[in-house]
């Protein structure tokens, strides 16, 4: 399934990946869950993901703390305060990291929003991540510390499906916000 839609997601032109980061920052941006947060973790797009960069300048200019991910060496997350896009640094495996201070894992802890990455979510919230298992600890962090941040996925339109694969460790988003609209699961 995997490679499935990140095949699709290869199909995508420039202008293709362009418009749709300008209208999911758009619906993004409505959400009660970003409309009156102090503190959101999120993360930088890169290649064909559904663009962030919009939506991260756009959060940052209405006075929200964005906290970005860090990648360790261990596929866990360190995360550090969004300064713009000006300080982003290139980092392993393609992405872009903030140049800022480390913060610590337990970071994520202090959002009100987390906005998660995938390749698809299901009708019933599970979300299907690249695989590598950075942000199933976040959640399980998360989770163990007894905090409710609400979690949302930012997708394409065509990667909301029916059913994806789910492991013992998965947990549910809130909502998922695509190029076209707002979808909401059942806590």
């Amino acid at each position: 399934m995997r490679a499935e839609l990140l095949g699709v997601r290869r199909l995508l032109t420039a202008d293709e990946v362009r418009g749709a980061a300008e209208e999911l920052a758009r619906q993004a941006l409505v959400l009660p869950e970003l409309a009156a947060v102090g503190t959101v973790a999120a993360y930088v797009s890169v290649g064909r993901e559904p663009g962030t960069h919009a939506l991260l300048d756009a959060l940052r200019a209405r006075g929200v703390r964005v906290l970005l991910p860090v990648l360790q060496s261990d596929n866990d997350l360190d995360w550090a305060e969004y300064e713009g896009a000006d300080r982003l640094e290139p980092a392993g495996r393609g992405l872009l990291e903030p140049s800022g201070i480390r913060l610590g894992p337990a970071a994520v802890l202090e959002a009100d929003t987390v906005l998660l990455p995938g390749l698809a979510v299901d009708a019933r919230g599970m979300r299907l991540g690249r695989g590598g298992g950075s942000y199933d600890r976040v959640l399980a962090r998360i989770a163990a510390a007894g905090h409710d941040p609400a979690r949302v996925v930012l997708l394409y339109a065509n990667e909301v499906v029916a059913r994806v694969p789910e492991e013992p460790h998965d947990h549910p988003v809130q909502a998922v916000v695509t190029p076209k609209g707002v979808t909401r699961f059942r806590a």
